[in-house]
């Protein structure tokens, strides 16, 4: 999963050292990975740390839309698959927590943030899964959007952000697919499921083109962010790549893309589209989206229903820290 990018200031400190700037600058133009322990921009390691962390919280918190169906997924085998791509998402949070560290960060501060409300996350895990067709929708919307964001994360200037994101795409391929393949088997089944199919596809086809964050015009870190190659491609870039390989795909599947507009533009070589609400974006984003109270919710209970197993390994650490000082 990914989160949404959303735009805020960021600006270049005065007070930065000019020669020290110049010199990020070349490094960072000549494609070479930015270390943790080398010298960085505040408003660098400001913006990094605001996005590897509303990314993490988003593998965190796209757990429970998917979770939610481990008890009711149709046989064994769906069962299977469905708990180890929760358990990968578990692990993507894991490792860009860690990767978020390494800017001087820490996790409880991170977390705070995230239960707190200070801190974003993708506002595609703020609509509910309602039926088993949204499972397929969200591995072959959500992660495909996911994929068409993160690929060139794995090119990003910040060496273990970019470390990262390797796995993570090759995890996020595999869920891209289990979805598609869920999508297939229903379109390929009854009247009643090749319409939940449909529904689904209604359902999840704007918020899907929403993850890619606001317009480019309306997005000013944007060329901040591609100048540091943090980012390599744009909002609308990465949107119009999505549309243009998903459309195919609902084709195959017989499935009708809910938007009128939706056509080829032989001109541009790509398909045009419909304007998208970026009012209900906005709306979401500011935690108004349908079940945006039960997701936080759940996040701090598990939390602190949690808090004992912390406090057990805590305890364990430092008992064993005392006898290996005394040894």
């Amino acid at each position: 999963m990914y989160t949404t990018e959303l735009s805020k200031t960021t600006n270049v400190a005065s007070t930065e050292d000019p020669d020290k700037l110049a010199a990020f600058e070349a490094r960072v133009a000549a494609d070479e990975f930015i270390e943790p322990k080398d010298w960085m921009p505040e408003a660098y390691r400001r913006t990094l740390t605001r996005q590897i962390s509303q990314h993490a919280h988003s593998e965190i918190v796209g757990m429970l839309p998917e979770g939610n169906w481990i008890t009711r997924a149709p046989s064994l085998r769906r069962k299977a698959i469905l708990l180890a791509k929760v358990q990968d998402e578990a692990g993507h949070g894991l490792y860009l927590y860690s990767a978020a560290e390494t800017l001087g960060t820490s996790r409880e501060q991170m977390i705070e943030a995230l239960h707190s409300g200070k801190a974003k996350y993708s506002t595609i895990f703020n609509y509910p899964t309602l039926t088993w067709a949204d499972i397929g929708a969200i591995g072959w919307l959500v992660d495909g959007a996911a994929i068409m964001n993160q690929v060139p994360l794995q090119r990003t200037s910040y060496g273990p952000y970019a470390r990262a994101m390797v796995r993570v795409c090759k995890e996020e391929s595999f869920h891209q697919r289990q979805g598609y393949e869920i999508m297939m088997a229903m379109c390929a089944g009854t009247a009643d499921q090749k319409r939940m199919a449909q529904d689904a596809l209604n359902r999840w086809w704007w918020p899907s083109l929403m993850m890619f964050g606001p317009p480019d015009a309306d997005s000013p870190n944007t060329a901040q962010s591609m100048r540091w190659r943090i980012k390599r491609e744009t909002n609308d870039e990465l949107r119009q790549k999505f549309v243009d390989i998903t459309v195919p795909q609902a084709a195959a599947l017989g499935l009708s893309i809910p938007d009128p507009a939706l056509r080829w533009n032989e001109a541009k070589g790509g398909h045009d589209y419909g304007d998208v609400d970026w009012e209900e974006f906005y709306a979401v984003v500011r935690g108004e989206g349908p079940v945006a109270k039960e997701r936080i919710k759940a996040r701090r209970d598990a939390w602190e229903e949690g808090a004992w197993v912390r406090d057990a390994a805590a305890a364990y650490a430092a008992k064993r820290n005392r006898k290996a000082e005394a040894a």
